[in-house]
């Protein structure tokens, strides 16, 4: 399912080494964070077309422990770890990969802060991704990062509305 760039705003041009995307999804704001929260929703949306995942862990607190194995298209498998920053239910969350600033070399972590507004009976999501460089922002977009978080959000959008 590739996404709609009509429904996807992508910003990765600021002088900051940030890439900014939003889109308004079609559920209200609690099903949206329950979305994001719940791990076997998770493993349904997480990633582009093609992908799929394993939650092994979701602790959804400040310092909690975020754990899975996310494969992509042909078959790699890549573990992710990430920690949560902040945890406003149901307005935002802050996540960064658990080695974000001390890894060396590609790919690139990040931290992700997401920030929900309810708009009526659908919900705005902006989320910006924050990479230690203006290098490693270059390194992200060009493996796809932003595509795949895109592309992420239209199998978000379209489990969210069967909730």
């Amino acid at each position: 399912m590739r996404y709609d760039p009509d429904k996807v705003s992508i910003n990765a041009t600021s002088a900051e080494p940030v890439i900014l995307m939003s889109r308004i999804f079609d559920a209200p704001i609690e099903k949206v964070w329950a979305c994001f929260t719940t791990p076997q929703h998770v493993e349904h949306w997480f990633g582009g077309e093609g992908f799929s995942n394993k939650v092994h862990a979701m602790d959804v607190r400040p310092g909690g422990l975020w754990k899975q194995t996310m494969r992509v298209p042909g078959g790699m498998e890549i573990p992710l770890e990430y920690v949560y920053v902040e945890v406003k239910k149901p307005t935002r969350l802050v996540w960064q990969n658990i080695d974000h600033g001390k890894r060396k070399g590609p790919p690139p972590t990040n931290q992700t802060a997401v920030t929900l507004e309810a708009q009526g009976a659908k919900t705005k999501w902006s989320m910006v991704a924050t990479f230690s460089s203006m290098a490693d922002r270059e390194i992200a977009r060009n493996m796809g990062h932003a595509e795949t978080v895109a592309e992420g959000c239209e199998k978000f959008n379209e489990l969210v509305k069967t909730l």
